[in-house]
């Protein structure tokens, strides 16, 4: 499944990150928030990072204005591993190297960059290897 968590400044992208969503026939969980009034980033991470963790197959895809903050306090739980990604390259290195679970956007992305990053990270697997010796390190 895929958890859906922002803050206001969030609010607008991932409603169209969404819609297309909803045109591709995937289910997401929608934690918040559900509208552009401000409210406080921590609360939505965490909600979000709870959803996350109920099913080892579930990612969470999390923004806020700059993507900081969220990343900022998803990583705060040692069994999350977020990924605040600029690109679709950090955004196959974040799954392939690092094997996020979260990919944290910037609510200032256009829909076509921010949904060509998710399509990357949700196709692509954790290449295990040296990097599952990395992960067990920082997730101890």
């Amino acid at each position: 499944m895929i958890i859906l968590a922002c803050d206001h400044n969030g609010y607008e992208l991932k409603e169209k990150i969404k819609e297309f969503f909803n045109a591709e026939n995937i289910t997401t969980i929608d934690v918040g928030c559900y509208s552009k009034d401000r409210v406080d980033y921590p609360d939505y991470a965490v909600s979000g990072c709870a959803r996350v963790l109920e099913n080892p197959q579930n990612v969470g895809i999390f923004i806020c204005g700059t993507g900081i903050g969220m990343s900022m306090v998803a990583n705060r739980n040692p069994k999350i591993r977020a990924g605040l990604c600029k690109d679709k390259q950090q955004a196959s290195l974040a799954r392939r190297h690092n094997d996020a679970n979260v990919l944290v956007l910037s609510g200032k992305l256009s829909k076509r960059k921010a949904v060509g990053m998710i399509k990357v990270f949700l196709t692509t697997d954790f290449e295990k290897g040296r990097h599952l010796n990395r992960i067990k390190k920082f997730s101890e």
